[in-house]
């Protein structure tokens, strides 16, 4: 697995495994136990997922050691606020049942987001956080919060594929050092994505899949990929895409399938009053 750099001088595999909507209580620990066991060693999950505990256990049973896995999870909006946030970091804690968390993220930008992040830097200065970052932050949002943070978050986890390049974000980011995350790197199963003639002919020259082609476009364009899938085989593919390489013209073909849209709108009011009305307990 290779790595990027961050920040703050620690490194982030290059490729995760996430576990958006798979189930607690068996899916997920089997799901983690798989992706580790198919040599992933970042496992991307969240206090609103709610499978920390199933990722926790799948780590102890792997066998593999604590230090070689990177774990990053997400504080959930209803735990946003100073005191909320240290409750919040210390159920993720218990729940994955470990002493610290490699990165933790403020999951979305509403709430008392700075109240939040606060309780997030003296966490590090604990040592149970090593790296902390945001999630869903748009350049509008970005300069709604950048004033009051003390420690630069060492990456933002958007919406990000061949279609939806956030190449404004992206130019903000990098003038603060700060690595861009990918959540729904292959479009979430976006038929004109996965049929896309560009990338289907680059599959075919490479003898590669277009999931393998668009996890190397995004690999070389360096940001973080955390494709997510339940089929073991599936998990073994998503990683090997370090044996090729794609050449300038074809990492320009597929900079241009850029759509300029997403999925996900944070600055969308109706999306704001949807995500804090969601409560992940009481």
């Amino acid at each position: 697995m290779e790595n990027f750099t961050l920040n703050n001088n620690t490194t982030i595999p290059a490729v995760g495994f996430g576990v958006f909507q798979i189930p607690n209580d068996g899916p997920t620990y089997d799901a983690t136990l798989a992706a580790l066991k198919a040599g992933y060693r970042h496992i991307d999950t969240a206090a609103g997922y709610m499978n920390e505990s199933d990722v926790g256990k799948a780590i102890v049973d792997s066998g593999i050691e604590r230090s070689e896995i990177f774990i990053t999870s997400k504080l959930w909006v209803q735990d946003h606020g100073y005191e909320n946030a240290k409750i919040g970091i210390e159920n993720s804690l218990r729940l994955l049942g470990v002493d610290y968390i490699d990165l933790y993220l403020l999951h979305q930008p509403y709430g008392d987001y700075l109240g939040a992040w606060k309780a997030l830097e003296e966490a590090v200065a604990k040592g149970k956080i090593r790296s902390i970052g945001i999630s869903n932050i748009t350049v509008n949002l970005w300069n709604k919060f950048k004033d009051g943070m003390n420690l630069m978050p060492v990456v933002n986890q958007v919406e990000f594929n061949p279609f939806t390049q956030q190449k404004e974000l992206r130019k903000v980011m990098a003038e603060n050092d700060i690595r861009l995350e990918a959540w729904y790197p292959l479009g979430h199963g976006n038929k004109d994505l996965l049929e896309n003639k560009i990338i289907v002919d680059l599959a075919e020259k490479y003898n590669k899949n277009v999931g393998q082609i668009i996890l190397r476009w995004i690999y070389q364009e360096g940001v973080v990929s955390l494709p997510k899938s339940t089929n073991p085989e599936r998990m073994k593919g998503n990683i090997d895409i370090f044996d090729f390489a794609l050449n300038d013209d074809e990492m320009k073909a597929i900079e241009g399938l850029d759509t300029g849209k997403a999925s996900h709108n944070p600055e969308d009011p109706a999306v704001e009053q949807r995500l804090m009305g969601m409560k992940i307990h009481e």
